[in-house]
């Protein structure tokens, strides 16, 4: 494996936010792929994740605005209410587009315009959730040759989401998240994140 992944997608809904607290400090500080992060969240002006994970991950920590530049290591968050989508430059955009599985953010509306996109050059993680959403997207990005880790379904609050996917596509890692941040490591440590 030669391939230097550029951005990391991960979605996630009930029980994923459990799943970053554990995925999100294990990045290492000197990523140097975009971090991208969509999370199902009630309709509200405003989000907590920045206040939940700054004191807990050791990269750069931003609210996605429309067109910013994409930054290597720095994750992004979803604003409330709004889809992320990763655009030409590359930069973020956001789209008040109609729900997706009910959902705006919409996880496969991230994950399939960053395969569009990045194509091989991008990592995919879906995380625990009570919807399909992800699953379309988690098969875009396989379809496109970029690299697809599942939450193992046992190790998820609520399975449906990593089982959806999982129906789709035979994904290159079915991991616990504490799995999944040794698996960043070991990527960072060969020099492909």
């Amino acid at each position: 494996m030669s391939t230097r992944y550029a951005a990391v997608v991960i979605g996630g809904s009930s029980g994923g936010i459990e799943a970053l607290i554990t995925l999100l400090p294990a990045l290492p500080p000197t990523l140097r792929a975009s971090v991208l992060i969509v999370m199902h969240m009630p309709r509200h002006p405003n989000s907590l994740l920045l206040d939940i994970f700054k004191p807990r991950c050791p990269l750069p920590l931003r609210e996605a605005q429309d067109q910013d530049a994409l930054m290597p290591g720095t994750v992004y968050f979803c604003p409330p209410d709004y889809h992320l989508l990763l655009d030409q430059g590359p930069r973020v955009a956001l789209s008040v587009d109609a729900p997706v599985h009910y959902s705006r953010p919409s996880i496969d509306v991230l994950f399939e315009s960053a395969a569009d996109l990045l194509g091989e050059q991008l990592v995919g993680v879906l995380l625990s959730g009570g919807n399909e959403d992800g699953a379309r997207g988690i098969q875009a990005i396989h379809a496109a040759g970029g690299l697809v880790v599942v939450q193992e379904p046992t190790s998820a609050p609520v399975a449906t989401m990593p089982l959806a996917a999982l129906a789709r596509v035979r994904a290159d890692h079915v991991l616990a998240p504490a799995d999944i941040g040794t698996l960043f490591l070991d990527l960072h440590r060969q020099g492909h994140l």
